[in-house]
């Protein structure tokens, strides 16, 4: 007998008004709630709060709401210093103090780490104090958008779960030399013959000077180039060019740099570094102890980048390998070494979803090993991380769901987590950066 398809009826979202109590909030900083058993996850509101929500979203193990009334405030809600912070896409936490903040990643990671470790280990680990710093003015890179259709030029950020812009001339998360480029900067642009061609402008605070990289769809004519020339001498910029999403020029200014233990580590404007120069220092001093690097260690930097770890641990360690996926890293992390002199440090391109334990580099045993991988992890290395045997292990995380997942193969492994940590990178947003160290255990060790 034929069979024909009949499509379900789609469920429909429940939209009546409902009130409940936020008890906490999830690693990304929405608040949580619940109707019955089911978790409601509610942006902008905070725990300790009563209020009346509408489902946005219904699914079958959770829903998302969003807040139509509070009917009472947080002792920790402030008053969000942003003037567009309700539109502005950029940061999502403003409405809690920064001590809340941290309070709540801090939580929030060792509730999601712990469910993991004490299945799989059957014993506590020590939570480090979170590593936090000035909780304003701290960004030293920002993307603006930008855009002229038949009109002014707009200049700002996305808005929140939108494409439109919202302009900005200044950001009270933005280090003082960038927010002080702005208004002359949308000047600039907003003058050019050609700035209906402009995509964005990549703004970043070097350590010898301000950067900006414009990304620009058509070639500039001579006048709207010399604007720019004569934008970059007037104050001091260092300026790049983007005519695609593959060439880089730099017309202005020297190569740009930023410092860190004592050494220069130079980067493009493309290249990523970390936005928070201050926690990026003490993050970085917090892995080579954790660690515990000697001179008779021989360390594993995994997704290495321009160095920001390889560097520092060179200093102490007897050999630093570094290995990154983009040969193009490779190349500025071996000559930001070379710069600094150091002579005991290998740069290597691998994939690293494949088995690197087979490659010439990981014949000789290291000692420690560290990974720093972005916000989708290091599923595809974790195991021939275990094959390699060391006896530390530090993970340095943006992602604590990835973190998570990734931390079960060493667990099952034999390794024990020992210590967690809480680096406060992105205050104001719900961005959580984290550290994990692991042992090998006395089992792990027998093996």
């Amino acid at each position: 007998m034929a069979r024909f398809f009949k499509p379900q009826k789609r469920k429909l979202t429940d939209t009546k008004h409902k009130e409940m109590t936020i008890r906490r909030l999830d690693h990304l900083g929405a608040g949580i709630g619940h109707l019955g058993k089911k978790p409601v996850f509610v942006d902008g509101a905070l725990p300790d709060e009563t209020v009346v929500v509408q489902l946005t979203e219904d699914k079958k193990q959770y829903a998302r709401a969003k807040v139509i009334k509070r009917l009472n405030d947080s002792p920790a809600r402030t008053q969000p210093q942003c003037p567009i912070y309700e539109q502005c896409g950029g940061c999502n936490l403003q409405h809690l103090s920064h001590a809340g903040q941290v309070a709540a990643k801090q939580q929030a990671l060792g509730e999601l780490m712990g469910k993991f470790a004490a299945s799989a280990q059957g014993q506590s680990f020590e939570q480090a104090p979170p590593i936090a710093a000035d909780a304003w003015h701290y960004r030293r890179r920002a993307r603006f958008s930008l855009r002229a259709e038949g009109g002014p030029l707009q200049f700002g950020f996305r808005r929140k779960q939108s494409k439109a812009i919202v302009d900005v001339s200044h950001c009270p998360v933005l280090v003082g030399s960038l927010n002080a480029l702005l208004p002359p900067l949308w000047e600039l642009l907003a003058g050019l013959k050609g700035k209906k061609h402009l995509g964005h402008v990549e703004l970043v605070e070097a350590d010898n000077g301000r950067v900006v990289m414009i990304r620009h769809l058509q070639p500039f004519n001579e006048s709207d180039r010399a604007a720019l020339l004569s934008f970059a001498e007037q104050y001091g910029v260092i300026l790049y060019l983007a005519p695609t999403a593959d060439s880089l020029e730099r017309v202005a200014g020297e190569a740009p740099y930023y410092a860190l233990d004592g050494q220069k580590l130079y980067f493009t404007p493309r290249d990523f570094i970390q936005v928070n120069a201050s926690v990026n220092a003490r993050m970085v001093q917090q892995a080579l102890d954790w660690l515990e690097v000697g001179p008779q260690d021989r360390v594993l930097d995994l997704f290495c980048g321009l160095g920001n770890f390889s560097l520092p641990l060179a200093k102490v360690a007897q050999a630093v390998v570094g290995v990154e996926g983009v040969d193009e890293m490779v190349h500025r992390a071996t000559d930001n070494a070379t710069q600094a002199q150091l002579t005991n440090t290998e740069f290597y391109q691998a994939n690293l979803e494949q088995d690197v334990t087979t490659q010439p580099w990981a014949q000789t045993p290291f000692s420690k090993i560290l990974l720093d991988p972005a916000r989708a992890g290091a599923a595809g290395v974790m195991a021939h991380v275990v094959k390699l045997a060391p006896e530390r292990v530090v993970y340095v995380s943006c992602n604590p769901a990835t973190l998570a997942r990734d931390s079960q193969v060493l667990l099952q492994q034999g390794y024990q987590l020992a210590r967690l940590g809480m680096l406060d990178m992105f205050p104001h947003t719900g961005h959580l950066e984290s550290m994990a160290l692991f042992i090998q255990s006395e089992q792990g060790r027998k093996k």
